[in-house]
């Protein structure tokens, strides 16, 4: 067992519990603050797996830019008191329904793979996780899921703004 094997244990098991934070908080800014932790253990997974540009790319955009904006919205909307209910409903059944789905399927997916990945030649170790290798696949390959992803982020921003002005 190595110092690498230990830490990812460690990462790995403190970002479930971030993300369940995230789930099961009572306040909207406790749970934003939850998922910056999230982010900063995602954030060392990534360190461990040789990613250092998107660890820093994921503390950077989403840990920094990214939350602020949530928690600029949740305190434009005035959510910081909002109550928590706890009387089970429809909605609660098939999130949760949703959830054990998905997990399942996660489950399958996971038994389906290889034990051990093939391993990188010297011409993918070199260029693995670089900004350019990175901006490359996406201003490529995942072109329309980038542009669509911000324009659901604006179009988010600019709903929450309009919700809250009615407020004002």
């Amino acid at each position: 067992m190595n110092i690498e094997l230990v830490l990812f244990g460690v990462f790995a098991v403190m970002t479930l519990l971030s993300a369940g934070l995230v789930i099961s908080a009572r306040s909207p800014i406790n749970s934003a603050m939850a998922l910056v932790s999230t982010f900063f253990f995602l954030a060392g997974i990534y360190v461990l797996l040789w990613a250092h540009t998107v660890a820093a790319v994921q503390v950077l955009v989403y840990a920094g830019a990214i939350m602020v904006l949530f928690l600029f919205v949740i305190m434009l909307l005035n959510l910081g008191d909002a109550p928590h209910r706890g009387k089970p409903s429809a909605t609660r059944f098939l999130g949760g329904a949703s959830a054990l789905g998905l997990l399942a399927v996660l489950g399958v997916t996971l038994g389906r793979l290889d034990a051990l990945p093939a391993p990188m030649g010297a011409q993918q170790q070199a260029t693995f996780g670089t900004m350019a290798a990175i901006g490359e696949t996406i201003f490529t390959a995942w072109l329309l899921p980038f542009e669509a992803v911000s324009l659901l982020l604006l179009v988010a921003m600019v709903g929450a703004v309009v919700v809250a002005k009615s407020r004002i």
